[in-house]
């Protein structure tokens, strides 16, 4: 075991020209905490968005991430879990998280990994399919089987729109030109350019007397406000950026349901009950993409090195797809 490691740290006000590649001490693991060698490392929106923000618990010195996958490398007391159990994770942003060579772990929120899933397909999973799943079972069974998912093109609305086609849900999409094959291909019914202006008219046009049972949106909650007068009677508006600060729609009209979707908040407000079915659901998702029922996002492959530059990418929208970071 080294005494040192490799991780970016993040600079109060900097933003991602602050991110810095230094050695780091290697800390150990306490009760309840595993140290997990990490493998891969997959970037997400929340990454860049915090690094830019700030964060209240960040401070010089923080390793930012939140997605990762590799191996136990140390485990400390009361934990029963072995050493070179292949896991992947989704951190707290509350602390160091899986920019670095090594993580420090809660091991109650572990996932296992299925023995035929490489570590780079297992770190795209923890964030963006955890969210989708969350935000499916927000919706409760309607009249009507049609749900509209925006923003299906990213990794997110990538998994939402899969699960709730396997579930049984007639589903609409929004996204760029360049994915609308694929997701047909996946079972959706017809995706829009969400470029295109008259796009929720056409959408109305398509449904008929079908009242729209779920509005997914993945862009602001000021576009999910906007598209609140599509759903139909006892709706659902569930938001997975940001949320409904204030009703969208007048009172004792549609009834619709509003929900707000909080993955990380788990590790500050989760409950062992809650935490033990996040693991289960992990797990459930990982096997999924593991047998080739649950689809992964194009990966995007960059190097250790220049992971500020890829979050750049990801921030400006240049390249469409998941991007992830193998490690020796």
């Amino acid at each position: 075991m080294p005494h040192s490691h490799r991780a970016w740290i993040w600079t109060p006000g900097a933003g991602l020209d602050g991110l810095q590649l230094i050695r780091k001490p290697l800390s150990q693991p306490g009760p309840g905490q595993v140290l997990v060698a990490n493998r891969a490392i997959a970037l997400n929106p929340v990454d860049w968005k915090i690094c830019e923000l700030g964060h209240s618990d960040w401070h010089q010195g923080t390793v930012p991430g939140v997605d990762g996958a590799g191996t136990i490398a140390s485990i400390g007391e009361d934990v029963d879990l072995r050493l070179g159990t292949r896991v992947a994770y989704h951190q707290s942003l509350s602390r160091d998280g899986s920019f670095a060579e090594y993580s420090l772990l809660d091991a109650s929120l572990l996932m296992h990994l299925p023995g035929n899933l490489e570590y780079a397909a297992a770190a795209a999973v923890p964030c963006p399919a955890l969210t989708a799943w969350q935000a499916l079972a927000k919706v409760a069974v309607g009249a009507s089987t049609d749900v509209l998912v925006t923003g299906a093109g990213g990794a997110v609305g990538f998994y939402l729109a899969q699960l709730a086609v396997q579930r049984g849900l007639r589903v609409w999409a929004t996204a760029g030109e360049k994915h609308h094959a694929r997701l047909k291909q996946l079972g959706v019914v017809k995706v829009f350019d969400y470029q295109a202006s008259d796009w929720p008219a056409r959408l109305q046009a398509a449904l008929g007397d079908r009242p729209l049972h779920a509005l997914f949106d993945t862009v602001s909650a000021a576009h999910a406000s906007n598209l609140a007068p599509l759903l139909g009677y006892n709706g659902h508006l569930v938001c997975i950026q940001d949320r409904q600060e204030t009703a969208p729609l007048a009172a004792f009209s549609t009834a619709i349901s509003l929900h707000e979707v909080a993955l990380n908040s788990i590790h500050t407000r989760g409950r062992l009950l809650d935490r033990q079915a996040l693991k289960v659901d992990g797990e459930i998702l990982l096997q999924m993409v593991a047998d080739g029922r649950l689809l992964a996002p194009e990966r995007l492959n960059f190097v250790f090195e220049a992971l500020p530059e890829a979050l750049r990418q990801l921030k400006d929208g240049s390249s469409s797809g998941k991007w992830v970071t193998s490690l020796d």
